[in-house]
């Protein structure tokens, strides 16, 4: 039988305090009725004996020490899934915006997933093209991995999250189903609809899953968007056999309502204000990616955070480092230079690469072709410092070459227009295209009998 409490104890910001509590649980679902009318939902946070503290989820406004009653639910958070959310958009804790109704589902799930045993995890293989040559043929994403996008403010992380969107694929010969669930954190409304709109235009909605937190929304709602998105990708992935990305934006607004309501809850800060637990709670989201023995579908997550004063040391970037398996970098001068997308080619990795490529996945030269150009762009930013020392007319001629290489590198590379779908094969054909730009003896990294095939000599001889 449930309990009704009256009153509250003390409020502090979306923080309300109750006592004589009696069989109450960490985590535990809480339903206020306010002046006998309105609804609100919390969840309990801390419990110290018969006292609780509860986060309230639509803010404590017209709430009163008198005027509130309180109810346990006796549950966690939970959320309804069905695969009829496809298509569907949903706010920050699961609930239809997009005026369609409610969900017709008996099936309820706890947003803080299962726990899942290590063992039963499978090693991620395959690719996931993106259709944008940067990240596909340099820093491939796997299905199953946990691949960031460090941006900064101002970059076009939305524009860039938004053609993944609609480009992503499980390639040209896959006929496994592929779905995408879409967790945005503190977004404006403007934001918020040029994500509806590119999706709705570019025909793309009906296997997109949206999950909309706006900035005016309350705070503690956004530390429950990215466990509710992620919830829906375990059942389509899990139970329904679907192949799963999830795109978060922004991970820094989630650490920010972090640090807020940790200092409401008056907890000793760590670095940069931020809570001691912050780690963990990043690791608790970004390791619900991955594959499962048995299950015929994946969850792979593309984070993006922007970094503040694009500060790659910062705790939300240099933590989320340590957790997930490489990053995708974007650059403030490249954008400069009006190069979309702005990816920093260098510090970007994708430590699971390797796995998911070559023979039987996209092409036997990938590996090879991949290292090759990190070589030779490396040597691009050697021979550009040295011309700002010396000047470009003193440089040596394989110098100028290399010049000439990273210009045509980021520009016709790395540089593609925003709606500019490229296939893996148009992908790898570029690069060899661009390394011609160079003498054969300066490819060292790719082997002799990918050489013959990919460039031979007859066709060098032609170019002379």
């Amino acid at each position: 039988m449930a309990i009704e409490y009256l009153g509250l104890s003390s409020i502090n910001g979306p923080l309300v305090a109750l006592e004589g509590i009696q069989e109450a649980f960490f985590d535990e679902i809480v339903e206020f009725i306010v002046d006998g009318s309105t609804k609100k939902m919390g969840r309990i946070v801390e419990l110290n004996e018969d006292k609780a503290v509860i986060q309230v989820f639509e803010g404590t406004e017209n709430m009163s020490l008198a005027n509130t009653h309180t109810r346990l639910s006796g549950h966690p958070m939970e959320v309804t899934v069905s695969p009829d959310m496809l298509g569907r958009t949903f706010n920050g804790i699961g609930r239809p915006i997009d005026g369609l109704g409610t969900l017709h589902s008996a099936d309820r799930r706890d947003v803080n997933g299962l726990p899942l045993n290590p063992v039963k995890r499978e090693y991620p293989r395959n690719y996931i093209r993106t259709g944008i040559s940067a990240i596909d043929g340099l820093t491939t994403l796997i299905r199953g991995q946990k691949l960031p996008i460090f941006s900064g403010n101002g970059l076009p992380h939305d524009q860039l999250a938004a053609q993944i969107v609609k480009q992503a694929s499980l390639g040209d010969s896959s006929d496994e189903e592929f779905a995408i669930v879409f967790g945005a954190m503190g977004v404006k409304h403007d934001v918020a609809d040029f994500f509806r709109r590119t999706f709705e235009e570019s025909g793309v909605s009906d296997h997109v899953c949206m999950f909309l937190n706006m900035a005016n929304d309350p705070v503690v709602e956004r530390l429950i968007t990215p466990k509710v998105a992620l919830t829906v990708a375990e059942y389509l992935a899990f139970e329904c056999n679907m192949h799963i990305l999830v795109i978060l934006t922004d991970m820094t607004s989630f650490a920010e309502a972090m640090r807020e309501v940790s200092s409401s809850r008056g907890e000793i800060p760590s670095r940069k204000g931020y809570p001691g637990y912050l780690y963990s709670e990043l690791a608790t989201i970004y390791e619900r990616a991955g594959i499962v023995e048995g299950a015929g579908g994946s969850v792979t997550q593309l984070p993006i955070l922007t970094m503040p004063n694009d500060d790659i040391t910062h705790p939300i970037p240099d933590l989320t480092g340590y957790i997930t398996e490489g990053q995708i970098v974007l650059d403030r001068n490249l954008y400069g230079q009006s190069i979309y997308p702005p990816i920093s080619v260098l510090p970007s990795l994708s430590r699971l690469m390797k796995d998911g490529i070559g023979k039987g996945y996209t092409r036997e030269d990938h590996q090879d072709l991949a290292n090759q150009l990190f070589s030779s762009y490396a040597k691009v930013g050697e021979a550009r410092n040295l011309a700002s020392v010396i000047g470009e007319d003193e440089l040596s001629p394989i110098d100028k070459q290399y010049l000439k290489f990273g210009e045509e590198f980021e520009k016709r590379y790395v540089g593609q227009g925003p709606t500019e779908n490229r296939t893996i094969s148009q992908t790898l054909d570029l690069g060899w295209e661009l390394l011609k730009i160079l003498p054969r003896e300066e490819l060292d990294r790719i082997d002799t009998k990918l050489m013959e095939i990919y460039w031979p000599r007859e066709e060098e001889a032609v170019g002379k």
